[in-house]
């Protein structure tokens, strides 16, 4: 099968995110001109990371369509394979596969409707991919609302960009750290706090959220309680995926293949799943 034959690129920028240095994004350039034409991808979507010698991992794509001619993946260092790449350097050439999964419905639920993004962590990744891409279609959407924390001021992903994007008059930005800390005077308390403090209005609006389970959990009361349904609700899940096929199963939630069947799903396919989501 062709999916399983990855794309050669190379790292051509290579920036640390966070204070822990466990978090970096890498800008990768395709080898092959015909290869880079051919890759289509929507927010959402994630694909494989190879390493020659050392294995693959799936990562969510960072990048949006908008970006042409790169690709980028921000990385957490957390075991064999990530470990490697934190270690290579601008210049080194590694492999791409995909994209792979489904996306958000950026072109057809979403269409002239507000939007509320929530994102936890480093989970913000491809609704990084999302924003962009809305930002680049403004025309297309209604008031867009971008609700993203982390632990510490520190933790923050894309902070330069968070910065310019606060300067816009038409994205509400909410950024928010767990708890206070020295030099942060911005918004302090947990996502879901914040998200139950902004209350979006689920009027003719899609929510989409990104982040641990735990916090996926916890956000979704605040919004139940202003009105929002789950059919309004699209969450991006991670669990496992191995293979990004669906041929190992080892990303089922019951019948349900992460890798295949989402990674993005509405809250109505969620509660229908057994417990472990």
């Amino acid at each position: 099968m062709i999916s399983y034959l990855p794309y050669p690129v190379r790292i051509d920028e290579i920036k640390v995110e966070t204070e822990d240095g466990n978090l970096k994004t890498f800008k990768l350039v395709f080898e092959n001109e015909t290869q880079r034409k051919a890759w289509k991808h929507v927010p959402g979507q994630f694909a494989m990371l190879s390493l020659a010698g050392q294995g693959e991992i799936p990562i969510g794509i960072a990048s949006s369509p908008t970006e042409e001619g790169h690709l980028l993946f921000t990385v957490n260092r957390a075991g064999k394979v990530t470990t490697a790449l934190h270690q290579m350097h601008m210049g080194e050439r590694m492999g791409v596969r995909g994209p792979l999964g489904n996306g958000f419905p950026i072109d057809t639920d979403m269409k002239g409707k507000n939007i509320v993004i929530i994102a936890g962590g480093f989970a913000v990744t491809t609704l990084r991919a999302t924003l962009i891409y809305l930002m680049e279609h403004r025309q297309d959407y209604g008031k867009i609302t971008f609700i993203y924390g982390a632990r510490t001021p520190g933790m923050l992903l894309y902070q330069n960009e968070l910065q310019e994007w606060a300067k816009r008059d038409d994205v509400d930005l909410h950024i928010t750290v767990d708890r206070e800390a020295p030099g942060w005077d911005g918004l302090v308390g947990f996502v879901p706090t914040i998200a139950g403090q902004v209350a979006p209005s689920p009027e003719n609006s899609v929510a989409l959220i990104c982040g641990p389970p735990i916090m996926i959990k916890f956000t979704m009361p605040p919004l139940e309680k202003i009105g929002w349904t789950d059919d309004q609700v699209y969450l991006s899940l991670e669990n496992r995926m191995k293979c990004g096929e669906g041929v190992c199963c080892h990303c089922n939630v019951g019948p349900t293949l992460v890798c295949k069947d989402g990674p993005v799903f509405t809250r109505t396919q969620v509660r229908k799943l057994p417990v472990e989501y």
